[in-house]
């Protein structure tokens, strides 16, 4: 796949994924909450965690119905946790996605619902009466669990939060972002592998994409918290600094940390390169992309 061809394809997955969650997530849950929760998850953000979803998929020959399922039950966790981690008793932000964060246009309580509700859809998304076998079902229920979890993402946020204002050696730092961003990463290249035929070699070099990826975007996050303006991040910028939590800038120095993004990425595409697979152009598009993003 040529690049011009990879943003035909992404347009295409794009419009696909945001179909089915408009779809899914109910405008007529009550009292407003339906409203809270299309607020925080339609119409915004970079939809990175889908588009891996799919490119994994597409690599593997995956079913198709069970790969768009698992894409949009990935982006239902990414959003509930923005929404949370936005809060004040988190990260306390209200600039997110380019607009006002859900706890500011809706209130606290509703945000904390809307991100509890869009936990839930997501599993229940993936569970369907008919169309993904059930085996399936499990394997990505359990895959995106664990990424979710104490053991992924919710465990490094509460490092993160552990960790404000304290030194961090860059090994500390590397689990915490491993669990708070990159097991998600990794889960949605794994998601989409789950949903075809894969071998143990391709299996295990899919991970070692996905971990060498994800790490590279929280790394790639960090660079851009202190060079970017908040117009441009659709967030608030120098957030990280200004509540004097540690980053890969903080520890390496801004340019070891450049350099040791483009490492990672470098890393990721070794990887792909040793899966035996036949295409695994899209995801190797994505990790550039990552690397090479301003956002």
């Amino acid at each position: 796949m040529k690049p011009e061809q990879f943003d035909a394809w992404a347009r295409t997955e794009l419009d696909a994924v945001e179909s089915a969650l408009s779809a899914w997530v109910p405008a007529d849950a009550p009292a407003g909450l339906g409203e809270a929760m299309r607020y925080g998850v339609l119409d915004g953000g970079k939809r990175l965690r889908p588009l891996l979803v799919l490119a994994a998929a597409q690599a593997v020959q995956g079913a198709r119905e069970a790969a768009l399922r698992a894409a949009c039950a990935v982006e239902l966790i990414h959003a509930y946790s923005l929404v949370h981690d936005d809060m004040p008793c988190m990260d306390n932000d209200v600039l997110r996605r380019g607009k006002p964060t859900v706890h500011v246009r809706f209130g606290e309580a509703q945000a904390m619902l809307a991100g509890d509700a869009m936990q839930a859809l997501a599993f229940e998304v993936l569970t369907p009466a008919q169309g993904v076998e059930p085996a399936l079902q499990a394997r990505l229920c359990s895959l995106l669990a664990r990424a979710a979890g104490h053991a992924g993402m919710a465990g490094g946020q509460a490092i993160d939060l552990a960790s404000v204002g304290k030194p961090l050696a860059e090994q500390a730092l590397r689990d915490m972002h491993h669990r708070k961003t990159g097991a998600l990463l990794q889960c949605s290249v794994l998601m989409g592998a789950a949903c075809g035929a894969t071998d143990e070699r391709a299996w295990a070099a899919l991970a070692q994409f996905g971990d060498a990826l994800g790490l590279a975007f929280q790394v790639v996050d960090d660079i851009l918290d202190v060079t970017q303006a908040s117009e441009t991040l659709g967030k608030t910028a120098g957030k990280d600094q200004d509540a004097n939590k540690p980053t890969y800038v903080t520890v390496l120095g801004l340019d070891a940390a450049r350099r040791h993004a483009h490492d990672l990425r470098d890393h990721a595409l070794a990887a792909l390169r040793g899966s035996g697979l036949a295409d695994t152009s899209a995801l190797a598009i994505l990790a550039d992309k990552v690397v090479e993003r301003d956002n």
